[in-house]
């Protein structure tokens, strides 16, 4: 039984939330709080296997709550999100915190809304419920002893990295470990909605020695520029004469927006060999179809390990079909990255 702590000061919320919660037999809410510091209170007397907190409240917000639950009595969080674009900010704020998830809720407050985030709820908590959380210090991940690499043959023209649950830190780590004359593009397919990838590229921007920023379609690509996709939509790359441009698309009707599978296919039909693709933690298997066209035509594959993911799917995924060149933990990948010779 996974035990459950619901935080939110909206008593229509903590009910919303308690009721979903109620339809699976593998969950009990084991108990409420209207405020950061009763929740903090009650995790110490009911000890819960994860959090949903809330961003806005009183006495002690969600963002505080959350710096207290990851220095005294770190556990699983998801932030539950307004969706707005102060909303987004704060709760990619929460995610380099430590947070492990979140959910949007709707800011009518309607039910017939916020239900549709049933399956979404419940799937998420299962997923992180018995994740061990490795807090980061100082927003970075921790080192780990050297790991020796061979060379791989081959120069690559563009790095494409695609993650969902767990991935905005991991791929903050990546991409602030990058030096300002890294050369290549790179290309990063995170499943967000919108507003989120907007605050996500921002704060990157702020954090990294390279440009970071929301890809725009049609936008030409350029070395050393790191392009995130778009919330909810697809990313991909066209050669339109002799230029290769971004292009945005609402895209078929996959199951994840921004689709991996979807930026790994365009970058490998495109560049085929010279193509250096990265599968970071998250649920279901979104990128194993671009990966297998990826090992087709030759390029590198590298797989984030399952003790380093917070959802081992999509890295499983790849490396159960025998796709991935490395698997390594995360503190080791910009390192990777970094000695795979380039164009």
């Amino acid at each position: 039984m996974i035990k459950v702590l619901i935080v939110d000061d909206s008593l229509f919320m903590r009910k919303t939330l308690t009721k979903m919660l109620e339809h699976d037999r593998e969950i009990m809410v084991v108990g409420t709080a209207e405020n950061g510091r009763e929740a903090l209170n009650k995790i110490e007397e009911l000890a819960p296997d994860v959090v949903t907190l809330d961003i806005e409240m009183p006495v002690l917000d969600g963002i505080e709550t959350l710096k207290e639950i990851m220095s005294n009595r770190p556990l699983p969080v998801i932030m539950v999100s307004a969706l707005t674009k102060e909303g987004a900010a704060l709760t990619i704020e929460a995610l380099s915190l430590g947070a492990l998830d979140f959910i949007t809720k709707d800011s009518t407050y309607l039910p017939v809304h916020f239900f549709n985030k049933e399956h979404e709820l419940i799937t998420k908590i299962k997923n992180i419920a018995k994740k061990k959380v490795h807090v980061t210090k100082n927003g970075r991940m921790s080192s780990v002893p050297e790991i020796a690499y061979g060379q791989v043959n081959g120069k690559f023209t563009v790095l494409s990295i695609g993650a969902s649950t767990g991935g905005p830190p991991v791929i903050q780590h990546i991409i602030t470990s990058l030096p300002e004359c890294f050369p290549l593009p790179v290309l990063v397919a995170q499943h967000m909605p919108k507003l989120f990838t907007l605050s996500f590229a921002q704060r990157l921007n702020s954090l990294s020695k390279i440009e970071v920023k929301e890809a725009e379609d049609r936008e030409p690509l350029k070395p050393g520029v790191v392009y995130i996709a778009p919330g909810s939509k697809n990313m991909k790359v066209k050669k339109v004469f002799n230029d290769v441009v971004i292009h945005i698309d609402e895209g078929e009707n996959s199951l994840y927006k921004p689709s991996v599978d979807a930026l790994l296919l365009s970058c490998t039909d495109l560049f085929e060999s010279k193509v250096m693709g990265v599968i970071l933690t998250g649920m279901g298997n979104d990128g194993l179809v671009g990966a297998r066209a990826l090992k087709k035509k030759k390029g590198v594959l590298i797989a984030q390990d399952e003790e380093t993911s917070v959802v081992f799917g999509m890295p499983k995924a790849v490396i159960n079909e025998n796709l991935a060149d490395f698997i390594l933990p995360v503190q080791e990948i910009p390192k990777a990255i970094m000695r795979i010779p380039y164009e």
